[in-house]
């Protein structure tokens, strides 16, 4: 701590003193508005263009056109398409490794509690992942056990968005809808009511790590809700434990996985999950 105050002490006194000795050598500004240096020559004139870049090009990208027949929207141009209602092609179960068998229904993913999580077949790193969900109507218990469910970033041995009823449904709030599941208790909490769509935009930074293993930079999250910033940049301390202290996973790139908790409430559905490699 000294040291870092002593290192901070010495560059500011470095930068009053050749501020000064700048101000020592400077003229008043020369009839065509620029300034003469030391050597009695003119120096250039700033111009706007000097301050102005043109490359390199960002890429386009269209973005999701609306639907008025399903009151959604869909993926950018540049998009991962995860589902879009029609199949499953990007899953596979976790418990065997088979094509996912989650059921489809009126172009929307139900969660199937017996056939157990999914999980996506690529793997990604730096990342934007948009997810949508609907808690049916009518939905029946309480805390963890009401319309849990879960987006784990890197699988079982990952990092947890909870998924999970939110609308009057009070339970511990670093597992609450929005967390970073046991770490990170969200800002806000701007759940819909039951049988309202939800939406999740998440941008995911990876983790880089060094020779022995351990962390260079964690990973951070930032995750927009309905619209609101309930996780703003936040740094995740590890995977994600329901017991203990989060371990420390080496992965730089991830598969992403929906949970298919057993809790005995009806199941969730989900459409228009799409990722954007950053």
């Amino acid at each position: 701590m000294k040291k870092n105050l002593l290192y901070a002490a010495s560059a500011a006194l470095a930068m009053l003193l050749s501020v000064s000795a700048f101000a020592q050598v400077q003229t008043p500004p020369s009839r065509v508005g620029g300034t003469q240096q030391a050597n009695g020559e003119e120096a250039p004139r700033m111009v706007p263009a000097m301050t102005e870049f043109y490359e390199p090009v960002p890429p386009t990208v269209t973005p999701g056109k609306f639907s008025a027949a399903t009151q959604n929207w869909s993926a950018p141009s540049d998009a991962v398409v995860l589902f879009d209602g029609s199949n499953l092609d990007e899953w596979v179960s976790v418990r065997d490794g088979s094509p996912a068998t989650w059921d489809i229904i009126d172009g929307t993913l139900s969660v199937n509690k017996r056939q157990g999580d999914i999980i996506t077949k690529r793997e990604f790193g730096d990342c934007q992942i948009h997810i949508e969900w609907c808690v049916p109507v009518g939905i029946s218990g309480t805390g963890q056990s009401r319309g849990n469910s879960g987006l784990k970033i890197g699988g079982n041995t990952g990092y947890e968005i909870q998924i999970l009823d939110g609308y009057n449904n009070p339970t511990y709030v670093n597992g609450m809808v929005g967390s970073v599941y046991k770490q990170t208790i969200p800002l806000a909490n701007p759940s819909r009511p039951n049988g309202e769509w939800q939406y999740y935009d998440i941008i995911f930074t990876a983790p880089t790590f060094n020779k022995l293993g351990q962390y260079r930079t964690k990973p951070r999250v930032t995750l927009i809700y309905n619209g609101v910033v309930v996780l703003n940049d936040v740094e995740i301390i590890g995977t994600t434990s329901f017991i203990g202290i989060p371990p420390v996973n080496q992965n730089t790139t991830y598969q992403l996985m929906l949970q298919a908790h057993a809790d005995p409430s009806a199941p969730l559905q989900f459409r228009n999950i799409w990722v954007r490699e950053l």
